[in-house]
């Protein structure tokens, strides 16, 4: 049993595999500062992600992420936290502030400066964190510190910048200051703001894991007071975030209700909805509805909105739109355009049919036709070639390959490409023996 026990510690133990202590803060110590190169890839990181929000690009925020050096002092700060080293912790945070300052300060240039100003989804999926998102960065934070821990590094660092995602929310946070929306601002900071402080605690709690040596000793009241420090921290940035879930899980909820009260009352009674618009951000909320068919009058639409109380549905009104001509207009836009298509793929298919029919030969008949008057081909492949293609002058000129046990004589030659224009009706054919 106790051996049992020992190999499940074993497979556990962090201690296993660890680099040199002295190796590992001299790395993290080095990464703190933003200076020379780091200085350099941090703008980079930051014009990158900006123009990935910006063109809605996923790949170039991930690569953004990648390239982010912003992990540095924010793991500064967790081992500076860790082994009592305020020094180090001072110098991270100054660090990790002026790298803040900096990110905000390019990306709001950058944002002010960009013709296209929307709003795309790769922006709006960083302004609303929630509980999630500290889940997120504390175990990325923790994989992160592990990794910085070990003789072998492995590939979990580049997985660690991307689920932790620093960058993207910061340069998001430039957007809403150049936009002048202060809530897209706001939970873009609060996001990265999560972010900075769950890793920097993940790092903290490895390091007191690993037992790293304190760099002076520290009274009970002074320990105390950091403890009561992280904690304070932790329940600032937990307390909105649970907040924001529950927000989230409502109107998740919501919509679920929504969408079985409009399968019920309409589309399993066959009636075809053309358009449908949920907006929750106002009071009452509403439903706003389109149908290809189907007329409501006045007595409906009230049974309607009474009906929506027993599918849990409260403070909300559905509202049907009947306006003909709109209608129409719509239906009648989508079929030009349908049809628009579908002309243009005939035409393709067309064209293509015609390549085809043309740059094709039916080489079974024509070798039974051919071995009767020269009975030396045992086999052929006839087949279209274009010489100059590249140019205005280009020409298809047919080919013969044909197989034979001996060549066939110069009389032969000249007959069997006689024979072939006038069977082909084509001006000029050249044939080849197949060596």
């Amino acid at each position: 049993m106790r051996e049992t026990v020992n190999k499940i510690i074993g497979f556990i133990n962090l201690n296993s595999g660890e680099e040199d202590r002295h190796k590992v803060l001299e790395n993290v110590k080095a990464n703190i500062s933003f200076r020379g190169s780091n200085l350099w890839i941090l703008a980079c990181a930051i014009v990158v992600a900006s123009i990935g929000l910006n063109v809605n690009s996923t790949a170039v925020v991930i690569g953004a992420m990648l390239i982010s050096p912003l992990m540095g002092p924010i793991v500064g700060a967790g081992f500076g936290l860790g082994i009592y080293d305020f020094d180090l912790l001072k110098r991270a945070l100054k660090n990790l502030l002026i790298a803040t300052i900096v990110g905000l300060s390019v990306s709001t240039f950058y944002f002010y400066l960009s013709p296209f100003k929307e709003t795309q989804s790769e922006i709006l999926s960083r302004t609303s964190p929630n509980i999630y998102d500290i889940f997120i960065a504390f175990f990325g934070g923790l994989v992160g510190v592990i990794a910085i821990t070990r003789v072998e590094k492995g590939n979990p660092i580049p997985g660690v910048a991307i689920a932790t995602a620093l960058m993207p929310p910061l340069c998001t946070a430039g957007y809403g200051l150049a936009v002048g929306n202060f809530s897209y601002f706001f939970g873009a900071i609060y996001l990265y703001s999560i972010n900075c402080v769950f890793i920097c605690i993940a790092t903290f709690l490895i390091v007191k894991y690993l037992k790293y040596k304190p760099i002076k000793q520290v009274d009970e009241q002074h320990a105390k007071k950091v403890k009561y420090a992280m904690t304070s921290l932790i329940l600032v940035m937990i307390i909105p975030s649970i907040y924001f879930a529950y927000l989230l899980i409502e109107e998740k909820k919501f919509n679920q209700k929504i969408e079985r009260y409009i399968s019920d009352e309409f589309t399993n009674k066959g009636y075809t909805i053309l358009y449908k618009k949920i907006v929750t951000n106002v009071k009452p909320k509403k439903i706003e509805l389109v149908f290809l068919t189907k007329k409501t009058t006045n007595n409906e639409l009230k049974i309607l909105n009474q009906r929506l109380k027993t599918y849990g549905i409260e403070n909300t009104q559905l509202k049907i739109r009947q306006d003909t001509t709109d209608i129409k207009k719509y239906i009648s836009n989508q079929i030009n355009f349908e049809k628009s298509i579908l002309n243009k793929k005939d035409v393709i298919i067309a064209n293509l049919g015609k390549q085809i029919k043309t740059n094709t030969y039916n080489n079974a008949a024509i070798l039974a036709e051919a071995k009767i008057i020269f009975p030396e081909i045992e086999n052929l492949s006839i087949s279209n070639h274009v010489f100059d293609e590249n140019t205005d002058n280009a020409k298809v000129v047919p080919i013969m390959i044909y197989k034979s046990k001996k060549e066939l004589s110069k009389e032969a030659k000249v007959k069997l490409v006689m024979w072939l224009q006038q069977r082909l009706s084509k001006e000029k054919i050249e044939i080849y023996r197949q060596a």
